[in-house]
């Protein structure tokens, strides 16, 4: 599958539009433990991370009908961490290695160090267990200070 991975400076709101449809695909598909009311107060702080993360990247399919079309994207933080804020593929293309090629390009050319990922989250756990993304703390509760358990990790030496 042809795909591009671009860092984003300008937002349109069409990118933004498809990224919330991924996130919210991704997080039904990954995500069990939220409620229907979770998804529902997280989406407009979704939507304005997505506008204000300081990096932006997406990878797009650059074959067949849907050439340009968004299948991913990751955020990362510039607080001197290099934390990666966010990652979500579109549940139709799990599997097909555009997580860990995200991840690889926010280590490469991003300087990613560090992400954080619900506990709650096996198939996320797991993701970053196989890329060799190790524990190091873990909080009780979210960033919303709701109880799901964070797990801190960082990339292995």
């Amino acid at each position: 599958m042809p795909y591009k991975i671009v860092l984003l400076d300008i937002r349109p709101a069409a990118t933004l539009s498809a990224l919330l449809r991924i996130w919210e695909g991704a997080v039904r598909a990954t995500h069990d433990f939220l409620a229907e009311s979770d998804i529902e107060q997280l989406l407009p702080l979704v939507e304005q991370g997505l506008k204000e993360v300081p990096k932006l990247a997406v990878v797009r399919d650059e074959a067949g009908d849907g050439a340009g079309a968004e299948l991913g994207f990751i955020g990362l933080d510039d607080d001197g961490g290099k934390k990666i804020a966010m990652l979500f593929i579109d549940p139709a293309r799990h599997g097909q290695g555009l997580g860990r090629r995200l991840v690889e390009f926010a280590v490469r050319r991003m300087g990613a160090t560090l992400v954080d990922v619900n506990e709650q989250n096996t198939q996320g756990v797991g993701f970053y267990h196989r890329l060799g993304i190790e524990r190091f703390a873990r909080s009780p509760l979210d960033g919303q200070g709701r109880p799901f358990p964070v797990l801190h990790l960082r990339l292995a030496k």
